[in-house]
């Protein structure tokens, strides 16, 4: 299909026929708050676009269900009706929900998988893809992170970096 016809067959934001995984149901547990601000971010682009986003943000909180994270969401249900509360874009709403629910601790989190990552059998381009995910929200910068990068690398190729006479100071070198 060419891509004029895709977007003649676009309907309110929505392309026809395009597949977009819906986010598992949300339990308020720290660790997986990012994949669900994560794919409630794809399915809200792909698949609401020009939806009001009080509805976007109902949407989202249809998936936040289960103990506390049920009264937090009549909370803000309750807020968003009496006014209280506004966001001009779900994106707002779902930094709130990583804000709340994160636990304050995704920066440890990400630092301590950054720590833990090794190249292994993968290749230098997927090791690297990997290892800028990782890195994004670690709090790692500079110096620390390309020895962080150093370090997980594949033995060989680390000692030949080493030994080169013009040594990398970023990971893009």
């Amino acid at each position: 299909m060419t891509l004029s016809k895709q977007v003649a067959e676009r309907a309110g934001g929505e392309v026809a026929g395009l597949e977009v995984v819906k986010p598992q149901v949300f339990d308020r547990t720290p660790s997986k708050v990012l994949g669900f601000v994560t794919a409630c971010k794809l399915y809200s682009k792909a698949k609401m676009r020009g939806m009001p986003i009080e509805k976007q943000i109902q949407w989202v909180l249809s998936y936040v269900q289960g103990g506390v994270a049920d009264v937090w969401k009549e909370n803000v249900l309750e807020e968003l009706e009496a006014g209280e509360l506004e966001f001009e874009m779900v994106g707002e709403f779902l930094a709130e929900i990583k804000r709340e629910f994160g636990g304050g601790e995704e920066e440890a989190v990400k630092a301590a998988e950054l720590r833990k990552l090794e190249q292994g059998g993968r290749t230098m381009e997927e090791f690297v893809q990997e290892f800028k995910r990782a890195a994004r929200g670690s709090g790692y910068e500079g110096r620390l992170l390309v020895e962080e990068f150093k370090r997980g690398m594949n033995g060989v190729i680390r000692k030949k970096l080493m030994e080169a006479e013009n040594q990398p100071s970023s990971i893009e070198q």
